[in-house]
C-alpha cells in the first residue's frame, strides 16, 4: 500500500545551512582556550550531537559541569560572532522548502541546537519565515542520536499516530541513528559532509537539498510504501 507522505522534519546544521565545519571550528577554539589541545577533525566527526554527548567524548567534561558549561557558552559565542555571519544557506534550501509548503506538507524543524540559537540558524540559512514547528535540544530530555528530538516533533505535529508518513531531512549519521530509532523514515544529504557509508540506514541519499527537490517526485518526501 502508498500512502502521502504528511509531513516532513529538518534538521538545520549541515542539512539547510553550511555549518559543520563552523561548530567545529568554534567549539576546537573554545576547548583550546581552556586547556585541551583538540584537532578540529576530531571534533568534526561529532558534530550533530548535543553538547552533552560532544563534550564527554571529544575531552572527557560534562556538558553540565562548571568547566563544561563555560566550554559551551564560549563555543556560542565564538559561532555566532565570527563564524555565523559567513555561512551561507546550502545549495536549494530555500527552494525546497518552499515546494514543500507549496504541496500543502506539514513542517517542522528538530535541531540540537539550543533554543536561544535555533532562530538565528533559520533565519541565516534563509527559511525562519517558512519553518515556525521547532523542536530544540532544551525542549527534550536527551539529544541526539537519542530520539527525543524527532519524537518532540512528531508531537509538535501532531503526527504521533501517523509517523509512517513523516519523513525526516538530514546529513549526519546521527541523524540518522536518531530518526530510526524514532520509528521514522529519513532521507539524508552529503552537503554535511559525510560519506554516503556513514549514512548506512538512510532511506535514500542526495547531494543537497537542490539535487533532492530535482529529484523530489521519486524520492521518499512525496510517497512511502508501508
Amino acid at each position: 500500500m502508498i500512502d502521502r507522505v504528511r509531513a516532513v522534519i529538518f534538521d538545520v546544521d549541515g542539512t539547510l545551512l553550511h555549518s559543520n565545519d563552523a561548530h567545529a571550528e568554534a567549539f576546537a577554539l573554545a576547548m583550546g582556550e581552556h586547556g585541551f589541545s583538540v584537532d578540529q577533525s576530531v571534533v568534526r566527526r561529532l558534530i550533530g550531537k548535543g553538547s552533552d554527548k560532544l563534550l564527554p567524548e571529544a575531552i572527557g567534561v560534562t556538558a553540565d559541569s562548571p568547566l563544561g558549561a563555560t566550554i559551551v557558552s564560549r563555543k556560542k559565542e565564538l559561532f555566532h560572532t565570527r563564524l555565523l555571519p559567513r555561512l551561507g544557506p546550502t545549495p536549494g534550501a530555500r527552494a525546497l522548502v518552499e515546494e514543500l509548503v507549496r504541496r500543502g506538507l506539514d513542517l517542522a524543524v528538530a535541531s540540537s541546537a539550543g533554543a536561544d540559537e535555533l532562530g538565528v540558524l533559520l533565519a541565516q540559512a534563509g527559511v525562519g519565515d517558512l519553518l515556525e514547528r521547532r523542536v530544540a535540544a532544551d525542549d527534550v530530555g536527551e539529544s541526539k542520536p537519542e530520539p527525543d528530538v524527532f519524537v518532540a516533533a512528531l508531537a509538535e505535529l501532531d503526527a504521533e499516530e501517523h509517523r509512517d508518513r513523516v519523513v525526516v531531512v538530514g546529513d549526519t549519521p546521527y541523524d540518522v541513528e536518531s530518526a530510526r530509532r524514532a520509528g521514522l523514515q529519513i532521507v539524508a544529504l552529503r552537503c554535511g559532509g559525510w560519506r554516503d557509508e556513514n549514512l548506512h540506514g538512510a532511506a535514500a541519499i542526495f547531494d543537497d537539498p537542490a539535487h533532492l527537490l530535482r529529484d523530489l517526485d521519486r524520492s521518499p518526501l512525496v510517497q512511502t510504501s508501508r
